[in-house]
């Protein structure tokens, strides 16, 4: 392993690319990808978590082997204060269903510093192995597209991002025997600190906003994007202060950090299923 590519303390999920001008994140066959975006569809209910925001598909019986989307990386606003504070963005596979500690991703962050200056950074994890920092250099205002893929009945994952700003990606194939298939996601997040079995939701750095496009997944070689009626959609919605034990969302979700207030809220999906925004919200602590 190259320096560039040691292993970070966790994160809780991120990816990487090499360097190469290409015109288009791959991604499944079949997956939609249609149109302009008019107006969104009314938002489902949402689930709350203490870390993601953003939507995943699951269905029974249902084995995603592809996700991808593009977004623009979102300037981080930092202060004195928000020193630490995190925002993380990732496509990713499984990790939300039954109380799984398994998940396959690829993003980029926007934190402050330990001096509450903007950072950037690319990364893929697999957790629960720990999150290894990419050689891409990315920043505010990159044009990103990011994709995990299941190779071989999913014993090889391939994790995937590109900056289309500066021409270069990174691609890693990695082996992985214990792949969780059951879903797959599009997320803003507040990563994670971890200790031994314990894991703690850092504040979430103000990163604005963020839209998802040319969302897609495939599962049991159907493509389709987030609203495909064939799979069961699922909106969340970040808010801190809730307490659950584990490690992932669902079922399991990482503990809150007992200072953070910010938190992070999904909008309806577009009408065709493709592309929805995510917005940092101030004050979203449950208590």
């Amino acid at each position: 392993m190259s320096p560039a590519d040691a292993p970070l303390g966790r994160l809780a999920l991120v990816i990487a690319v090499a360097a190469v001008t290409i015109a288009q994140c791959p991604g499944p066959v079949g997956a939609a990808e249609s149109g302009r975006v008019h107006a969104a569809r009314d938002a489902p209910p949402a689930s709350v978590s203490s870390d993601w925001a953003g939507y995943a598909v699951t269905s029974p019986g249902t084995t995603f082997t592809s996700v991808r989307a593009t977004w623009t990386q979102p300037r981080v606003a930092c202060g004195a204060l928000d020193a630490r504070a995190e925002s993380a963005f990732w496509v990713g596979l499984g990790g939300y269903t039954g109380g799984s500690q398994i998940l396959e991703q690829v993003g980029a962050n926007s934190d402050c510093s330990a001096r509450g200056e903007p950072v950037y950074r690319a990364w893929y994890e697999l957790a629960p192995s720990a999150a290894v920092e990419l050689s891409l250099k990315v920043t505010a205002g990159d044009v990103l597209s990011a994709s995990v893929n299941a190779i071989d009945a999913g014993t090889t994952i391939e994790l995937q991002l590109i900056d289309h700003s500066s021409g270069k990606r990174v691609t890693r194939l990695v082996r992985y025997a214990k792949a969780d298939l059951s879903s797959a996601e599009w997320i803003a997040e507040a990563p994670s600190e971890c200790a031994h079995d314990a894991c703690t939701a850092q504040p979430l750095a103000n990163f604005g906003s963020i839209t998802f496009t040319k969302i897609a997944a495939l599962g049991n070689g159907h493509g389709g994007a987030a609203g495909d009626p064939a799979w069961t959609t699922e909106r969340i919605e970040l808010e801190p202060g809730d307490s659950y034990s584990g490690a992932l969302p669902g079922p399991d979700s990482f503990d809150g950090s007992p200072d953070a207030t910010a938190g992070a809220t999904p909008r309806g999906l577009s009408p065709s299923g493709n592309s929805f925004s995510v917005s940092w919200v101030a004050d979203a602590a449950t208590g």
